[in-house]
């Protein structure tokens, strides 16, 4: 297969039909930049289930996404997009780089959700943006702004309430989109790299965060947001 492009987490290739491409998981665990990189045997296939099952519901719900099928454990199938080069940030509770940039306290409940948009460059580290940069550069149009921040709140609202039954906190996400036959489309992947992940009742951290800040039990985490979404 010819490869089309390898990201940190994921590799990208040609598929036999065209207009499709088949996108691998890896085992890689990646923080600020690449700057700390380790290999997690098992994350690939963690985040592969957990964004399949996440897809699956989500298009079942009304969400179009650029899944086609599941090929194995670590593999799907799904159709080539023009990737946006605007990532869209999802924020229920103040976490993270929000909490450090604006002195919110890690854990405080905001008043309304918040939608960010940032740059997708790794070389410039994924600067937020507003819609009038967002436009000014061609990044995408105002009619597609609207649209992907439309899509990102009906998804955060369809994902609060799968995580609230497995008891899980959605404090945060990261959403790409892709254009193919004129439509955006959800792009990349749902799981715990993409997002942060409370227990509820504990306040435990779930997602990559174990990973950043060297707290081990990563795997532990997300094998435990896939058990508690199968059952």
């Amino acid at each position: 297969m010819t490869t089309l492009y390898e990201g940190k987490s994921k590799i990208v290739c040609a598929g036999e039909e065209p207009g499709t491409c088949i996108i691998r998981y890896k085992d890689t665990a990646t923080a600020g930049d690449g700057a700390k990189k380790e290999e997690l045997p098992g994350k690939g296939r963690l985040n592969a289930a957990i964004s399949n099952k996440i897809y699956a519901y989500l298009a079942a719900n009304g969400i179009k996404t650029h899944l086609i099928k599941v090929i194995d454990d670590v593999t799907i199938l799904a159709k080539q997009a023009e990737i946006v080069p605007v990532e869209v940030i999802v924020r229920n509770v103040a976490a993270g780089s929000f909490s450090k940039k604006y002195g919110v306290p890690e854990g405080s409940a905001l008043r309304n959700t918040v939608v960010e948009f940032s740059l997708k460059s790794d070389e410039l580290h994924d600067p937020m943006i507003n819609d009038s940069q967002i436009t000014a550069i061609g990044a995408a149009t105002a009619e597609e702004l609207a649209e992907l921040r439309a899509a990102a709140l009906e998804i955060n609202r369809l994902l609060t309430a799968l995580f609230e039954k497995a008891g899980i906190r959605l404090v945060d996400f990261k959403l790409e989109f892709g254009r193919a036959d004129g439509e955006l489309l959800l792009c990349d992947e749902i799981s715990p790299d993409s997002c942060r992940l409370w227990d509820m009742q504990t306040g435990d951290k779930m997602d990559k965060d174990r990973f950043r800040r060297d707290m081990g039990g990563v795997l532990e985490g997300y094998r435990e947001v896939l058990s508690r979404l199968d059952a």
